[in-house]
């Protein structure tokens, strides 16, 4: 079994592209002030929910994808709606849908919505009288857009308009994913680089304006050449190397570098069915503070592609309460007219 990973003059020409693409955004990102619209972060693809949570260089036929890196979307996912949702924790749900089209040979475009909800609540007075109930919702609306930049190279971007509604209080923000995606199919080798969620409130719920839970993400992607197996290291949280918790005081380099890692493995025996586990360090270190909680950050699922059908499931533990169950439905509107 033979490992190959080939740096040449094309992938180091691409990375300096990457490297200026962000240096050009670095002024937006600096913008400080407490985030919002939290539930962004959590998976909206079965497919990366196995294998981590989040990856931004396995290259893949899958339209969730584009969720975690803009530049996923391609010709090749022309014509196709998706349904994905995860149900969090008791009656709290996170779905979203999605239809991508081919634009010409080299760009493609999406629409999409993600959606949270927060169950029904009592709405109860100071005196402690029950006065009815109360909802609480969240609503992203976005547009994907992505192009070739060369024939091993994509850029992505999706923009993305964000509402929030608890109860009587309201707020509005807007913000972008910015990626690149880049896939040497010869040698089985992918990277990719995304500015997630840059962007800020234009409303707020009370007075202070907040950012949205802005950040800097990495991968590579690398296949075995002999075995049908590909390994992917995901660094997140690249806006800082410290971490903004009360745990991470007194973490050594090493302890610290391992929580910006996120590490998936896949098991792919045909073009029709894969098999993935993940480990999201960060994670795991928040979750083994908890009693009962050895299996926090690991994560573990499978897709198959059925006629013009793709389903993925994915299992994880995302909180402290309970294990969740991810299911993306996907089907392609070419496929079924063959």
């Amino acid at each position: 079994m033979r490992y190959i990973c080939v740096f040449n003059s094309t992938i180091m020409r691409s990375f300096l592209f990457a490297i200026f693409f962000f240096a050009c955004w670095m002024p937006v990102w600096a913008q400080g002030g407490s985030s919002t619209f939290d539930y962004l972060l959590l998976p909206h693809s079965a497919r990366s929910a196995a294998v981590g949570g989040t990856n931004l260089s396995a290259i893949a036929n899958d339209a969730s994808l584009i969720y975690d890196n803009p530049a996923f979307l391609g010709y090749e996912m022309d014509k196709t709606l998706l349904f994905s949702y995860l149900p969090y924790i008791a009656d709290v749900g996170i779905g979203n849908i999605s239809f991508t089209k081919k634009w010409n040979e080299k760009s493609s475009f999406g629409i999409g919505a993600l959606y949270a909800h927060y169950g029904q609540m009592l709405e109860v007075s100071e005196n402690g009288d029950i006065l009815g109930d109360l909802r609480a919702n969240d609503i992203c609306g976005t547009l994907f857009f992505a192009h070739d930049i060369t024939n091993k190279l994509r850029g992505g971007i999706s923009g993305k308009f964000l509402y929030s509604n608890y109860a009587y209080n309201t707020a509005i923000g807007i913000g972008v994913d910015l990626g690149l995606s880049y896939y040497n199919e010869e040698h089985g080798f992918s990277w990719g680089l995304t500015g997630k969620n840059i962007g800020r409130q234009i409303k707020a719920y009370e007075d202070n304006l907040a950012v949205l839970p802005w950040d800097i993400q990495f991968g590579v992607t690398q296949k075995l050449a002999h075995a049908p197996i590909r390994f992917s290291v995901t660094a997140i949280h690249l806006k800082s190397w410290e971490f903004e918790d009360g745990y991470a005081k007194n973490d050594k380099f090493f302890s610290t570098l391992f929580k910006h890692l996120i590490v998936g493995v896949e098991l792919l025996p045909s073009d029709n069915f894969w098999i993935g586990i993940g480990c999201n360090a960060k994670r795991v270190v928040d979750m083994s503070l908890t009693e009962g909680n050895k299996l926090g950050g690991f994560s573990a699922g499978f897709g198959f592609h059925v006629k013009s059908f793709d389903i993925g499931c994915a299992f994880g533990r995302y909180n402290t309460g309970a294990t969740s169950f991810m299911l993306s439905l996907s089907t392609n509107f070419i496929e079924m007219q063959l």
